[in-house]
């Protein structure tokens, strides 16, 4: 059993030797229990089911089916020693019997039928020992699940609720949108998958990449949102943020030669370890240059620069999530402030820029410019993008322009920036922040969010 299902045994029910042995605790506890348990069991359940079935719908289906009948069982019959093992056995018998009474699937029988059987009969031993398919099998559902085919929005959820044993109404609140849009996403994105005719496989060659990059990106983007929340009452969501360096370490391990999958996580790992200091006792926002350094999760920095190695010896052409990796180490590695390498991480955004053209790059690297040679250097690279049509309604645009103004001494057009950007976001959080600055614009704003994140 895995050490965060650890639970203080009452009971036991058999021997030691005996590969079925259960624990008996509390009804509160087993439910606590099974919440656990689902959610590290479920990303490898569901991708094995898919590899057998070949219906990611039906996989999901089949898993929850399982569960229910744990709901059902465990509390009288206590935890199994391995409820993984638990859980795969019973959802494969709920497969057989269902290809057994629906006539639909008859065709499926032959074509399958003989090998769920014969996986039924796998005992706890062979399971334990079957990393590698499981391992396999998890990277296939990862793929699919962030298929191009689908829309950002349906990848999102669909990964949280695939790989993260998120329910619907827990996306649903973490992204601040109604249950039943959510719910209509995932439905959505099962169907588009079947009638796209998705194989449930690792893709190779050329599509590898492209693939690949579908699913940093919706890591990334689940990362973000904790990170940064774009709206609602709380200016970080720790938990989105978690979920997000979960899925990318697990990804890590299964693909430990591809050199962006380690610059996100340790893009993913240097942003993390700032977290506590971010945000004050009520909430309040902190910015990066006004956050109390010691605060910072020096493991999760550790990692990080970790990580950060294993990308740099896999390539001599780093990716965006490994320059941006490099920018977030710059900070990480300054005792201070004021010892930041600012011109390094200039230096790096124009890398950046020059690899993966955006707006958003351009205006962090208006901010690192800003830091590096002087407000007047940053203003102009801020202000050439005033007309870009994508930046129009972006609150960063107007907060960046206002602090390089205010540093300038342009108070009274700094105040009618600042007023711009408290208008355009929807976090109350930073709405309140910035309403703050626009009454003192000389008081500093930079954050880094905007010195970090890109569009990417």
């Amino acid at each position: 059993m895995s050490p965060s299902l650890r639970f203080s045994a009452k009971k036991k029910l058999a021997s030691r030797d005996n590969p079925r042995e259960v624990c008996l605790i509390s009804d509160s506890e087993i439910h606590r229990a099974i919440d656990a348990v689902w959610h590290i069991e479920s990303p490898k359940l569901i991708a094995g089911l898919a590899r057998t079935v070949r219906d990611i719908d039906l996989a999901e289906e089949l898993a929850q089916d399982a569960l229910v009948i744990a709901l059902e069982q465990w509390p009288q019959s206590g935890i199994p020693r391995n409820p993984g093992a638990w859980l795969m056995a019973t959802a494969k018998h709920r497969a057989i019997d269902r290809i057994r009474r629906n006539v639909a699937l008859e065709r499926k029988v032959e074509e399958i039928g003989r090998d769920l059987e014969i996986q039924d009969r796998v005992t706890e031993a062979d399971f334990a020992n079957a990393i590698d398919d499981i391992g396999d099998d998890l990277l296939r559902l990862i793929f699919t699940a962030c298929h191009p085919v689908l829309s950002t929005e349906a990848r999102v959820a669909l990964t949280l609720r695939l790989l993260g044993g998120l329910t619907t109404d827990e996306i649903a609140r973490a992204f601040l949108a109604p249950e039943p849009t959510v719910a209509q996403r995932i439905v959505r994105a099962k169907r588009t998958l079947a009638e796209a005719h998705v194989p449930f496989e690792v893709p190779t060659g050329a599509d590898r990449a492209e693939r690949l990059s579908s699913v940093l990106e919706v890591i990334y983007l689940i990362f973000n949102e904790g990170y940064s929340a774009t709206a609602g009452d709380d200016w970080v969501r720790p938990g989105l943020c978690e979920e997000a360096l979960r899925l990318g370490r697990i990804l890590a391990e299964l693909a430990p030669k591809e050199p962006e999958v380690h610059g996100l996580v340790a893009l993913m790992e240097i942003q993390a370890s700032r977290m506590r200091a971010r945000v004050g006792p009520h909430g309040k926002p902190i910015l990066l240059l006004d956050q109390n350094r010691a605060r910072w999760d020096q493991l999760l920095i550790r990692r990080g620069l970790a990580a950060l190695a294993r990308a740099n010896a896999l390539t001599d052409a780093p990716g965006p999530y490994t320059l941006q990796a490099e920018i977030a180490a710059c900070h990480a590695r300054a005792r201070t402030a004021q010892q930041t390498d600012w011109v390094r991480i200039a230096a790096l955004y124009q890398v950046l820029a020059q690899q993966m053209p955006s707006p958003v790059v351009e205006l962090n690297r208006a901010v690192a410019v800003g830091m590096a040679f002087g407000p007047a250097a940053g203003l102009e690279i801020a202000d050439a993008l005033v007309d870009v049509p994508s930046l129009k309604t972006y609150h960063l645009l107007p907060s960046v322009r206002g602090d390089l103004l205010a540093k300038l001494g342009r108070h009274d057009e700094a105040r009618i920036e600042f007023e711009r950007a408290a208008s355009l976001t929807r976090n109350s959080r930073e709405r309140e922040l910035l309403a703050a600055r626009s009454r003192t614009p000389s008081t500093r704003t930079l954050d880094d969010h905007q010195t970090q994140e890109s569009d990417s």
